[in-house]
């Protein structure tokens, strides 16, 4: 892979200057992508008119630049988060009808947990995360969650980059995350009061995959009145379960009895029944290519399957 002459590569560049846009700076000028980035603004000017070029960027009338709706577009065809959020849906809509406050699903992203989806209710309790965000992974009962599914030198990084308590109810010492996750495997929830904002609170479970693996969590934020978490933690347990089995037929080979229907689209959405049948219809006449990488039908397309 060519390299500059500080030894950092193209793509990595490229990274770098994808990486300057957040949710606090949506909008960025070339000197401000440049100076985020780290890079000249020769480079920075060079990168940032290809990826203009190819989509991943868009420049806005006022000469300021945002992420292009092609990365996005591109990131929905991996069956990762995106895929585990469209199998999760219909059971989080679930949760959230019964709690009417805030229900979540998140995956792990190195020392975070990344949010991949949040229903929320008008009146909830404040909850502060949004969809595609991080949340450092010792703030909150999902992060808790997933280091108690990792080895312990993953505890050992958090608190070694640092705690940095939010409130005084925030776990603040090493020994206090120990014992969290400690409580964690031994119960299989996590529940956190008050670790974010004082009046919420945080319950989650984990939803394992293929041999048992956990691939993320399903929680939901409530008031933090200390009232009993038994049966929340029953309806998240019956949830997870829900998705895990979901997830994983989704994976069953084809034509196996118990595999979920819509072939290769199945790992990345979750429709109607006649949808999905209409998706495996579309392969089974015309094949994987006939889409290009979306999800539309395909030009001169036959009929779906009636019924």
């Amino acid at each position: 892979m060519a390299r500059q002459s500080n030894g950092v590569s193209a793509i990595s560049r490229v990274v770098m200057v994808l990486d300057t846009f957040s949710f606090e700076a949506p909008f960025l000028s070339l000197s401000e992508i440049s100076e985020r980035a780290g890079i000249p603004m020769s480079s920075a000017h060079r990168i940032v008119t290809e990826l203009v070029e190819h989509g991943l960027l868009e420049r806005m009338p006022d000469r300021s630049y945002r992420v292009g709706n092609r990365l996005w577009e591109m990131g929905s065809r991996t069956p990762g988060a995106l895929g585990l959020r469209e199998i999760a849906l219909p059971f989080l809509h679930a949760i959230q009808s019964r709690v009417r406050q805030h229900t979540q699903l998140l995956v792990r992203s190195g020392l975070d947990v990344l949010v991949i989806e949040r229903l929320s209710s008008r009146d909830a309790v404040v909850n502060a995360s949004i969809v595609g965000g991080r949340i450092p992974i010792q703030h909150s009962s999902s992060g808790i969650v997933l280091l108690a599914d990792a080895d312990d030198d993953l505890a050992e990084k958090v608190i070694e980059r640092g705690l940095a308590p939010i409130t005084p109810s925030s776990l603040a010492t090493p020994a206090q995350l120990r014992d969290a996750v400690a409580s964690t495997r031994r119960l299989g929830y996590a529940v956190s009061e008050g670790w974010i904002f004082e009046e919420s609170r945080g319950i989650a479970v984990p939803v394992r995959g293929s041999q048992d693996v956990v691939v993320g969590t399903v929680s939901v934020v409530i008031p933090n009145d200390h009232s009993p978490v038994d049966d929340l933690v029953r309806l998240l347990k019956l949830a997870a379960t829900g998705i895990s089995d979901a997830l994983l037929r989704s994976y069953l080979p084809p034509g196996h009895p118990q595999a979920r229907p819509g072939g290769v689209y199945r790992q990345l959405v979750s429709s109607s029944e006649r949808s999905m049948a209409y998706f495996e219809h579309l392969l089974e006449q015309h094949g994987p290519a006939v889409h290009d990488g979306h999800l539309g039908p395909p030009r001169h397309a036959g009929a779906p399957p009636a019924g």
